[in-house]
């Protein structure tokens, strides 16, 4: 029996491409550069799937333009913002993502990320390692408190939940707001916000783990912003378009928002060359899910997908 052929657009973990080049005929280019639009279109006609990541694009204009051959899109991501759905489902091409296996990894660098802004991480670090340390005070570097302090959590999917779960060992107070309220056990004691804006009032810290939808892009912006009580630090590790950079950038140097922990931004690669210059801004190049564990459970989950459609079977992460 003829494998299908397979085009993987990045270079994904060993184990996965090992079995992926088992059971298919696989396309992958070792240069590990994003797939164009043109690439999109040009591979469509020479395979049966694609394993992509969040950086290649299937918009509508792209779409509209695949080759039928193209019968499954199983990406190798929890977010699908960079796909246009609707045009996808109109083409008659399946399409899958990953969730559940990321939770606690990305959770992980939400953590790292929090910490790290509320006490300093960069500044001190610089410091440090410049040679620079030739000063001590009690007011020297004197950060936030995280142990028993408020946490707002946007988004209660399965990272949010993992975070909120880390969180309860600093003992903090984990408050929520969320499309839906959760069941109670799931819910663990947090404290649910139906509004917004009352989430924000009780929020001594911010993590976003929400995903970005039309109605999610600029969720923060400069009137929410200002609605966190005065030395808030948040934490995005969701998606960038999630907050409106310029003014993040505003309430950081008025001072009214003490600390950001950003894992990802509105130009990815690249970030915003504005954020370099505050020291209290905590960044990291959207590697939350960068552990080999995860990595591994990612691409095996995106070929289980894949398996299932082609036994002639709905894949269990369809969308």
């Amino acid at each position: 029996m003829t494998k299908p052929t397979l085009w993987i657009t990045r270079t994904l973990s060993d184990a996965t491409l090992q079995r992926a080049q088992r059971d298919y005929s696989v396309i992958w280019d070792p240069a590990d550069r994003p797939g164009t639009a043109e690439d999109i279109i040009e591979m469509s006609a020479k395979v049966d799937a694609i394993i992509p990541c969040h950086s290649e694009y299937f918009s509508a204009h792209v779409v509209g333009q695949l080759d039928p051959r193209l019968k499954i899109v199983a990406n190798h991501s929890v977010g699908v913002d960079h796909c246009d759905l609707d045009a996808l489902r109109a083409k008659g091409i399946a399409v899958t993502n990953t969730p559940g296996v990321l939770s606690d990894a990305t959770a992980e660098l939400a953590m790292m990320l929090m910490l790290a802004a509320a006490r300093h991480a960069v500044e001190g670090d610089r410091i440090v390692r410049s040679g620079a340390w030739d000063f001590w005070s009690p007011a020297f570097l004197v950060g936030k408190q995280v142990t028993g302090a408020r946490l707002g959590i946007i988004g209660m999917g399965g990272v949010g939940r993992s975070f909120a779960r880390k969180a309860r060992g600093f003992d903090m107070q984990i408050h929520y707001h969320n499309r839906s309220r959760l069941d109670a056990d799931e819910e663990a004691g947090a404290t649910y916000h139906a509004d917004l804006d009352s989430l924000l009032a009780a929020s001594d810290f911010l993590s976003l783990h929400c995903p970005a939808t039309p109605q999610t892009v600029n969720l923060m912006n400069a009137e929410r912003l200002a609605r966190l009580p005065k030395g808030a630090v948040i934490v995005n590790t969701a998606r960038g378009n999630l907050i409106n950079e310029s003014a993040l950038i505003a309430a950081i140097e008025s001072g009214h928002i003490g600390a950001a922990g950003l894992d990802c931004f509105v130009a990815e690669p690249g970030g915003n060359p504005a954020f370099a210059v505050h020291e209290n801004i905590v960044m990291m190049p959207h590697v939350g899910s960068a552990t080999v564990k995860t990595r591994d459970a990612m691409g095996f989950k995106a070929l289980d997908n894949l398996d299932a459609f082609f036994r002639g079977e709905t894949p269990p992460d369809r969308l």
